[in-house]
């Protein structure tokens, strides 16, 4: 019986080593400059259609356009006989003679006055800008999500790696213990102890599994589901933490981030481009000009060939365009108030981000400072003492589980700490990841999709 159980264990054991294996086997490392530019080739496109650059560019060249000159052509006096007999000098004057109808041939053009034309250029340009400032916002937070998904997956993997040493950790106490026992050197409630351990530690491995697989099920569905997403590991990639103002006072990054943001630049530019409407809509009570031209051949007028030029203008009696301006007007000051709530919204965001990024830089260097080394030393040491039977099985559990707690919230420290930095340069709109891949789209990699 005892035989069976070994056998049976040792298949048991090689089938979860096979299928583990299987598992990793497959895996796609993937760094986040890679994730990244996958990211835009995926979705710039995309990102740009919605934000309608295309259109705003068409539009400015709609407004620049000036208005197309008119030709007419008309011919008067049509009848059987026009102009029979017709005493004119274009005519013969015989009375069975037709002088035939009259023919004019007229041009107009439309002259905006009051700098019409100029305004439209400008509202249409400050339009087009904002567009572009939107598109660049959208790509900065865009990034920010994938970093937040690249690193959720991380953080996922390395909760995997850890429950992974800890369960091979307790398989290998487990053989020596089944000797001790066997021996009569440990009770065998101790033995069901570390048992008992050892099978929390396998629960805990298969709940960090899921985690993985749903971190990557995250970071695909940003990424627009590429092949072999589901398979994606992130390579364990830590920022390269560049000096982004860290140490700048928290006026002083405010500042700058009012500067740089591109949300902001995006709301200026509106509300610039809403005091050109404006002006635009005052100055519509100021008519346009049409100039009317043209050459009259009429055979039954005296002079045969003549010309005429004429001015038309409306005139703003009934309408003065008064809604125009005051609709206008409500536009500035929605896109000025707009501006204001911006400003407010981007130092909350410095301010928050500054403190999150100084609390996670320190809890990070009071992690290795010695804290892991500690942790470490306590839990051979426990090993140790536990094996040579100095020390009772509680101890050897609780060493073991504040090595895992400790090492747990290492990691966590760290993913935190690698999303505060990338946090706050978002928050000042500093771009510090794959600029090259963000401007130019650049080739992923061979090994991606």
């Amino acid at each position: 019986m005892q035989t069976k159980r070994i056998i049976y264990s040792a298949a048991l054991g090689l089938l979860g080593a096979m299928l583990t294996f299987q598992v990793h086997a497959q895996n796609v490392p993937i760094s986040l400059d890679e994730a990244l530019t996958l990211f835009y080739q995926r979705n710039l496109d995309l990102i740009a259609a919605q934000y309608n650059i295309d259109q705003s560019r068409a539009d400015a060249v709609i407004a620049a356009a000036m208005p197309n000159p008119t030709l007419g052509v008309q011919i008067s006096e049509i009848s059987n006989r026009p102009n029979m007999g017709s005493n004119a000098s274009g005519c013969n004057h015989d009375v069975n003679v037709s002088c035939g109808p009259a023919e004019y041939f007229s041009f107009s053009q439309l002259i905006e006055v009051a700098g019409k034309r100029g305004l439209r250029i400008q509202s249409s340009g400050f339009a087009t800008q904002a567009a572009e400032s939107d598109f660049r916002d959208a790509v900065r937070i865009f990034s920010n999500m994938v970093e937040d998904a690249y690193y959720d997956l991380l953080l996922a993997q390395k909760n995997r790696w850890l429950a992974q040493e800890i369960v091979d950790h307790y398989q290998t106490i487990a053989k020596a213990n089944q000797l001790r026992m066997n021996s009569g050197d440990i009770a065998e409630s101790d033995f069901l102890r570390v048992k008992m351990e050892a099978m929390r530690a396998q629960s805990d491995l298969d709940t960090a599994q899921t985690a993985v697989e749903q971190a990557q099920a995250g970071l695909a569905v940003i990424l627009r589901w590429p092949n072999d997403s589901l398979h994606f590991e992130a390579k364990e990639q830590w920022p390269d933490i560049k000096d982004i103002g860290q140490n700048l006072s928290k006026d002083e990054l405010m500042n700058k981030a009012l500067q740089q943001r591109p949300d902001l630049l995006a709301d200026k530019q509106r509300a610039a481009q809403a005091e050109r409407e404006l002006e635009l809509a005052r100055r519509l009570k100021y008519p346009d000009v049409t100039v009317n031209a043209g050459y009259a051949r009429d055979p039954s007028n005296n002079a045969l060939n003549s010309f005429f030029v004429g001015v038309s203008v409306p005139v703003p009696v009934f309408d003065q365009y008064q809604g125009q301006s005051d609709k206008a007007a409500v536009a500035l000051n929605q896109n000025q108030l707009a501006v204001e709530q911006t400003e407010l919204s981007i130092r909350n965001d410095v301010a928050n981000a500054l403190a999150t990024w100084n609390s996670a830089d320190k809890i990070v260097q009071r992690f290795q400072s010695g804290l892991l080394d500690d942790a470490l030393a306590v839990r051979n040491s426990a090993e140790l003492a536990y094996s040579k039977g100095a020390t009772g099985v509680l101890d050897f559990i609780e060493a073991q589980r504040s090595y895992k707690n400790v090492m747990r919230d290492y990691s966590q420290a760290m993913i935190n700490r690698a999303n505060a930095y990338y946090d706050l340069a978002k928050a000042l709109g500093e771009e510090i990841a794959n600029d090259n891949a963000a401007n130019n789209k650049a080739q992923a990699p061979t090994q991606l999709p």
